[in-house]
């Protein structure tokens, strides 16, 4: 886990990552050691409060930057698959989730796409969603998915 800044730009904070700097949340920049050493250029999380925002989760084999073989279903079941990685490395589950944007390459496979993310969640408490397409994912991905979480103080 990287370092925790106060929201803004200024000094690194010291003491409880659970107090304010000056009225402004703090921001816990949060990377397993996979995630540093892949070098992306972005962090698999940030936490602000209580909220985790995850980064946007493609259907690649854990590591590499490659997606897995099989279409729509199969890259929905991998990205949900990084997504739980994410969710269990911070004591969550995907009942934490509360909103969800998904990235879709092609709209005709929103479908094929439910059918796969339903699967994950609750039909009682389905997280709040969007959804659009996009021309041009990550490694020709044909679905990016990016999530909240409550990650309530422990």
């Amino acid at each position: 886990m990287e370092s925790a800044r106060p929201c803004g730009r200024g000094s690194r904070l010291r003491g409880s990552l659970n107090r304010p700097s000056k009225g402004r949340h703090v921001m816990e920049f949060i990377n397993s050691p996979a995630a540093k050493a892949a070098r992306l250029p972005f962090s698999q999380a940030v936490r602000v409060g209580d909220v985790l925002y995850l980064s946007g989760a493609l259907g690649n084999v854990p590591g590499k930057l490659e997606l897995v073989p099989g279409g729509i279903e199969a890259e929905t079941r991998q990205t949900m698959a990084n997504i739980e990685t994410v969710l269990k490395e911070n004591g969550l589950t995907f009942a934490d989730i509360f909103k969800c944007t998904v990235m879709l390459a092609d709209m005709s496979q929103w479908a094929a796409f439910n059918r796969v993310y339903l699967e994950y969640f609750d039909p009682d408490r389905l997280p709040a969603r969007s959804a659009f397409g996009a021309n041009g994912l990550a490694l020709g991905a044909r679905l990016e998915l990016e999530c909240m979480a409550h990650m309530p103080r422990r």
